[in-house]
Order: C-alpha cells, then sequence, then structure tokens
C-alpha cells in the first residue's frame, strides 16, 4: 500500500455533492469497471444546448419516503452488460463523489436498481490508484461528514 492508497471495505457511505445526495450506501465493486447509480423517473433535457438529464432516486434501502430529485449533464451513452449478462444502454453523467476526506470526480452509469441492496455499485475505474479494498471490512472511512441516524427499533 502506497502513502497515497487508503484501506476502504467493500461497503462504504458516500456522498455525491453535485447531486445532493448527502450519503448513499455504496457497495465497492472491483469486478465492476464503471459505477453506477439508481435512477428512476429519468428525462433528458436541454440547456443552452447541452444535453442534461432529471432523475429521482431513494439514497436508503428500503425507504421510499426519502427521495432525491437530481439533475446532471450527459456526459455519454453507454451500452452496459449487467452482472446477469443483460445489455443496456444507459447514460453516463460526471460527478464529483466524496469518500472520507477525499473528493474527486467519477463517472456513473444511471439505472434503476430498486430491487437491488445496493443504491449504488463503486466501480474500478472509480478507486483505481486511490484505494486499496479490503473485503473483509466495512466502513472505514470514519472521517466522513455527518452520518445519517439508524432509527431504533
Amino acid at each position: 500500500m502506497t502513502s497515497s492508497e487508503v484501506e476502504i471495505g467493500w461497503r462504504e457511505w458516500l456522498a455525491l455533492p453535485q447531486l445532493g445526495i448527502e450519503w448513499v450506501k455504496a457497495k465497492v465493486d472491483t469486478g465492476a469497471r464503471t459505477s453506477c447509480l439508481h435512477a428512476y423517473f429519468l428525462e433528458t433535457f436541454q440547456r443552452r444546448g447541452k444535453d442534461f438529464v432529471r432523475f429521482d432516486m431513494h439514497p436508503f434501502q428500503r425507504n421510499k419516503k426519502k427521495k432525491v430529485r437530481c439533475e446532471a449533464k450527459i456526459a455519454d451513452l453507454r451500452r452496459v452488460t449487467d452482472s446477469g449478462g443483460h445489455i443496456e444502454e444507459r447514460i453516463v453523467i460526471v460527478t464529483p463523489v466524496q469518500i472520507g476526506t477525499q473528493v474527486w470526480p467519477i463517472e456513473l452509469t444511471l439505472t434503476n436498481r430498486e430491487t437491488m441492496g445496493f443504491r449504488m455499485l463503486l466501480g474500478r475505474t472509480a478507486i483505481s490508484n486511490r484505494f486499496l479494498v479490503n473485503p473483509g471490512r466495512s466502513y472505514l472511512t470514519r472521517k466522513s461528514p455527518k452520518r445519517p441516524k439508524r432509527k431504533e427499533k
């Protein structure tokens, strides 16, 4: 491990500040090249001659009450093969991600992950030369801003 690489677990809380997403639990997926984010009600539009996308997302698993409306410039359209072998054309955006104290831009594809365990996958391109993944640990980036509170049962 070099001095510039930080250890992260197989799942981490992260933020997408430019999208207004304060917290989302992401699965760190070194088998996925590109990162992806849960998105539904995707609507494309133009602003000053540039292509944009507007979409909603539920940042927390099993919670449909919390919804975030996001907008971003479209960077690309890309054919993606999911883990089940299905090919889907997805919108690609570029947005800053924050893990712990680090913030940097990443590419995200947008797809409906409502039935999946994680609202976001953080792919290997996003973490390359930045982090080392410890598959036996979770939530190692404790220096993040305020975390979401768990509800008492």
